[in-house]
């Protein structure tokens, strides 16, 4: 790709003379350790890796990161990074003509042949109207030629790629390791030929779990719903089936370390993807499936490599649920006996509560911070529970708490939702009252040191789970709930944090919406807004005038019961989790049933006769699926194709 722009020392040059003006001049240098940096004249293709948040938060994104280390592996690519700029650094290069540059050696963004961008939460979406912006590439993807780079996204909003899809030249649709060797394939020979920018989406389209929204186009009906989606091209596949990787690949170790402190200043190892507890509020536990974990020694292996090239003394074991891991007691006693004499913390994120052993907190003492345990039971009722697929009984969920403080924390922090499906105001009560009582059973083990600290978010329905149909609380509801809350849970040992309902409505229209979405995405980030994440810089008017400018009614995407037979905005992408299985989850949610977890039954959502590979790869499972093992079925298991046709 040609070089455009302003020149690297000219933008070294600048930030010489400019980067004490700002906030944490780190944020902008790179320099930092493990950073590769390879020779832009020698490596003829270019990528530039974007998390469209500042510093501190995109450092902290293993996804990220994988990326950077498959692609800078091949010896003919390189990859960069570039995070959004604080706005008195933006300020400051909107003022001299600066253009966003790579952290690595100083390019312009717009001189790479790919921008890849991460977007794990909808609150990112003005940022990357931004982003693009300051990369001085064109907003709209029918504004880009030849010469422009190829805008590519994943993440877990790309299950519903359609607000943004006026923006974005191709989403990765699931997991990014395999497919973006193969989407660089595709532009390297596409930038070799002469073919025009309709070519190239032709020839990402053919890839397994890509979608290029320019080759399909929406219909809608006389009442504003969703018809269906008509792909424009032979090449367009109906649906657009996620990515997975059979078998996942070592974890990364060799880390960049940051210059100042970040979010997560730890070493991620992923222990395992996916999740069978089947929480219907939770649209990570559908769209990650099926579960994959990788061994033991793969893992304290990983640790070691990691320690030694990055000094770190923390390490994240993360999953959906830690402690569903099969070999979760075996693991922290080898990393204790491995790294028993360096001091390391070790963080466990997600155990769950019917799960948690007091032999694993042992093993733990010692070995982690002590500055909070936390559960999540979500919902303070066992009616709720049920409903949301969470049967926690009450007195287990003390039992855990008798045991935590018994073992030395002194703090339990409680997550919690409000605005679930059926919610009454005396749930939401229930949730100051279970607070209450497990700060009693603290007080009476380790006297007034116990602390209680509850989170209460509020529920918004994600796609591709068993809730996507049911509308969300609304204003009045929601501030309601939050002002008992806010009474009750007061007074020595109790804290309450809550989230803004006018940031949870802005998630609700972004995660529910369809491609109309776009033009009141771009007119709010014209009207000033981005960094929508951040309570000081969300600019709630900015879009109510971009809706209203735009002619739609934003209650639309969020107080609004859709039927179930509804074609839904995001119904084209498939999660590999059927649609029946979801409509009969939501169907039980109704009369209250449970699922027990699918490692012991198999309730036939569809991933795995999709990818009945997985399971020749990973002969270790054991548990069979119905779907399987059907005499009725009229495709044999073994004719289904890893790569769907």
């Amino acid at each position: 790709m040609e070089n455009t722009g302003m020149r690297p020392s000219n933008i070294e040059r600048w930030l010489d003379q400019n980067l004490l003006s700002v906030q944490k001049p780190g944020r902008y240098t790179g320099g930092e350790l493990n950073q590769v940096v390879k020779d832009w004249a020698d490596i003829p293709f270019r990528v530039a890796l974007a998390f469209p948040e500042i510093y501190e938060l995109g450092m902290s994104n293993l996804g990220l990161a994988i990326l950077y280390e498959i692609l800078n592996g091949q010896p003919d690519v390189l990859a960069e990074r570039v995070y959004s700029p604080w706005p008195d650094m933006e300020q400051l290069m909107r003022a001299a003509q600066v253009p966003l540059y790579s952290l690595e050696t100083k390019h312009p963004i717009a001189n790479f042949d790919i921008l890849a961008l991460s977007l794990p939460y909808e609150g990112l979406y003005t940022n990357t109207l931004n982003l693009l912006d300051l990369s001085d590439i064109p907003l709209l993807v029918s504004d880009r030629g030849r010469a422009d780079a190829v805008v590519i996204a994943g993440g877990h909003s790309a299950f519903n790629p359609e607000p943004m899809a006026d923006f974005i030249d191709a989403f990765v649709i699931g997991e990014g390791e395999d497919v973006i060797l193969e989407i660089v394939e595709v532009v390297r020979a596409w930038r070799d030929g002469s073919g025009g920018r309709s070519e190239l989406y032709r020839r990402l389209a053919t890839i397994w779990g890509v979608y290029v929204p320019a080759l399909y186009q929406p219909h809608y009906t006389e009442d504003g719903t969703l018809d269906h989606v008509e792909a424009l091209v032979s090449e367009a596949k109906l649906p657009v089936i996620k990515r997975i990787v059979s078998k996942l690949p070592p974890p990364v170790t060799n880390f960049i370390v940051p210059t100042i402190d970040i979010v997560h200043n730890r070493i991620p190892i992923e222990i395992m993807r996916g999740c069978t507890r089947g929480c219907r509020f939770c649209q990570a536990g559908m769209i990650t499936r099926p579960v994959r974990e990788r061994p033991v020694e793969e893992i304290v292996d990983a640790i070691e490599a990691a320690l030694d090239a990055t000094g770190f003394e923390e390490v994240g074991l993360l999953s959906l649920s830690s402690s569903d891991y099969d070999e979760i007691l075996a693991l922290v006693k080898a990393v204790s006996d491995r790294f028993g004499d360096r001091r390391l913390n070790i963080g466990l994120p997600s155990l769950r509560i019917e799960s948690f052993s007091v032999e694993l907190m042992d093993l733990l003492k010692g070995k982690s911070q002590r500055g909070g345990f936390t559960l999540a039971p979500e919902a303070a009722t066992e009616r709720m529970r049920e409903i949301i697929n969470k049967p926690v009984s009450t007195p287990q969920l003390l039992e855990t708490a008798e045991g935590i403080y018994q073992h030395g924390w002194h703090t339990i922090k409680l997550y919690f939702m409000i605005g679930h499906p059926s919610e009454t105001i005396e749930d939401v009560q229930a949730i100051a009252d279970l607070c209450k009582q497990v700060l009693k059973v603290g007080r009476r083990i380790v006297g007034r040191r116990a602390r209680v600290n509850a989170g209460v978010s509020t529920f918004v329905p994600k796609p591709h789970t068993p809730f996507q149909w049911v509308p969300c609380d609304t204003l009045e509801q929601i501030e309601a709930k939050q002002r008992l809350l806010q009474r009750e849970l007061r007074g020595p040992g109790l804290k309450l944090n809550w989230t803004d309902p006018l940031e949870t409505m802005h998630e609700a229209w972004l995660s529910r919406g369809d491609r109309r979405l776009g033009q009141v995405i771009y007119h709010a980030w014209q009207r000033g807004a981005k960094f929508d994440g951040w309570g000081e810089h969300f600019n709630y008017q900015a879009w109510m005038e971009a809706f209203d400018y735009v002619g739609l009614d934003p209650t639309f995407y969020t107080h609004r019961e859709r039927p179930v037979d509804e074609t839904l905005p995001w119904d084209h992408i498939d999660a590999a989790v059927h649609k029946r299985f979801l409509t009969e989850d939501y169907l039980w949610s109704l009369e209250g049933r449970t699922r027990v977890d699918c490692r012991e039954r198999c309730f036939a959502c569809g991933i795995l006769p999709k990818f009945a590979e997985l399971r020749r790869q990973n002969p270790g499972e054991t548990w069979e699926c119905p779907e399987v093992k059907s005499p009725s079925r009229k495709t044999p298991i073994e004719t289904i194709p890893l790569i769907p046709a």
